[in-house]
């Protein structure tokens, strides 16, 4: 049975936001991965159009998620399903942070608004 222990898993970090990845092919991981998501507060979002599909489950915290330009305040226990295609953001603004487990599959990219194509590490 693959445990993946926290000590096991590799953080990256990028526009003010923490990506703990735990599911990914260094940890066995074949075709799902999946990360936990930090955002201290106060952290404006990067907006970005993924090109697979999204699961958010948050944990702690309330941020702002805007997907295709509706928005809503997102309380623990939430889940948002962010559908390839979309334009996705995830804004911090109150006073606590914010936490949330997210799954995709794997070879997920992420196009910013200037165009910058991202292949994230913790989603590849």
């Amino acid at each position: 049975m693959p445990v993946i222990r926290s000590a096991q898993a590799t953080v990256h970090e990028i526009h003010g936001a923490r990506f703990t990845s735990h599911a990914g092919s260094s940890t066995g991981s074949a075709t799902l991965r999946a990360w936990r998501l930090d955002l201290p507060a106060g952290t404006p979002g990067t907006e970005h159009t993924v090109s697979h599909e999204e699961v958010l489950h948050l944990l702690a915290g309330t941020p702002d998620v805007v997907l295709d330009g509706e928005r809503s305040t997102l309380a623990p226990g939430d889940t948002v399903i962010v559908p390839a295609g979309a334009r996705l953001c995830l804004d911090n603004p109150g006073d606590q942070p914010a936490t949330a487990w997210v799954t995709t599959t794997v070879g997920l990219r992420a196009t910013l608004a200037d165009g910058t194509v991202l292949a994230p590490p913790w989603a590849n």
